[in-house]
């Protein structure tokens, strides 16, 4: 195998020459001002290596990429109370359904989908102020990183409570069905927040690494979650990481990753390594296209898929 930092230029240069980069995410105005031709790509590997390549320190939204982070926290606090309240299955249907959501009794299917991440932050609020949450949240993102310059994008949270109607109404309904104990505007407001924060693939890449070792922060050596549940954790991201494209993720790439809607998609590589990369366009799932295509070329280069 060629050495890492020559795989990931590569992968960059073929991704910029590619014209079909799908459409940005018109419906978060912030979302839809970002410049389609961005790439970046950062692989944060087992034995310290950082390779990038393109728009790899440029911060974007990391939107629903932020669901891994919170859902490492909130079983943290609630261990495996967290799933009376969230199922582990795949959903099969629109990151922000309400048909299933009622048709299930107010259960989301996995933590992953709008209405489960909303059921994950009221978990976490608990106790706190949404102020505090969102500290909770972004302190814990900047030590898996190992970097204190991660911030939440207020231009880009406002813009997202703006025209978060469907979330909440995904909300409304989790509290008529008893599934949220903190008042809906509390749990809205640190859901929009914590979707907002931004970061650069370096940063993504690195915060990513517990997943990668067993649960260990390899810079440090602490263990910021136990290595079963960043197993579990891998698993629900391997499964449910991509909404209703999840299966033709793990067909295509075979690696645990979760999606957002600005574009990055954060990858695992167990044992191996942390991926980020973002291009803004998405596919019709709501992932990015062109980051896709670059994880399917670098897992076949690498042999890394977890099959």
């Amino acid at each position: 195998m060629a050495d890492l930092q020559s795989i990931v230029a590569e992968i960059a240069e073929e991704m910029r020459g590619r014209t079909d980069r799908g459409e940005v995410a018109s419906y978060i105005p912030e979302l839809a001002r970002v410049d389609p031709g961005h790439f970046g790509l950062a692989v944060a590997a087992a034995d310290g290596t950082l390779a990038c390549a393109g728009d790899s320190e440029v911060p974007y939204s990391i939107q629903s990429i932020s669901k891994v982070f919170t859902l490492t926290l909130a079983l943290g606090l609630a261990g495996d109370q967290l799933w009376r309240r969230v199922g582990r299955e795949p959903s099969g249907s629109r990151f922000n359904s309400i048909v299933q959501l009622e048709a299930e009794h107010g259960i989301p299917r996995n933590p992953f989908i709008n209405a489960g991440a909303l059921a994950v932050i009221d978990v976490i609020l608990s106790g706190r102020a949404p102020r505090e949450a969102l500290g909770e949240i972004l302190r814990f993102i900047r030590v898996a990183a190992q970097d204190e310059s991660i911030f939440i994008d207020e231009t880009v949270a406002r813009s997202e409570k703006a025209t978060g109607f469907r979330n909440a109404a995904l909300a409304n309904f989790l509290k008529s069905f008893g599934v949220l104990s903190n008042p809906v505007d509390y749990v809205l407001g640190t859901y929009f927040h914590h979707c907002a924060i931004a970061m650069t693939c370096r940063q993504l890449a690195r915060a990513g690494r517990f997943l990668a070792h067993s649960g260990r922060n390899p810079d440090t050596g602490c263990s910021l979650i136990s290595p079963g549940r960043a197993r579990r954790i891998n698993a629900l991201m391997l499964t449910c990481g991509h909404y209703d494209g999840s299966g033709e993720f793990a067909y295509r790439v075979g690696l645990p990753g979760k999606s957002g809607v600005g574009g990055g998609i954060l990858a695992i590589a167990p044992g191996r390594a942390a991926i980020a990369v973002w291009s803004p366009g998405l596919n019709p799932q709501g992932s990015s296209l062109v980051g896709v295509l670059a994880l399917q070329r670098l897992s076949a280069l690498t042999g890394w898929s977890v099959f």
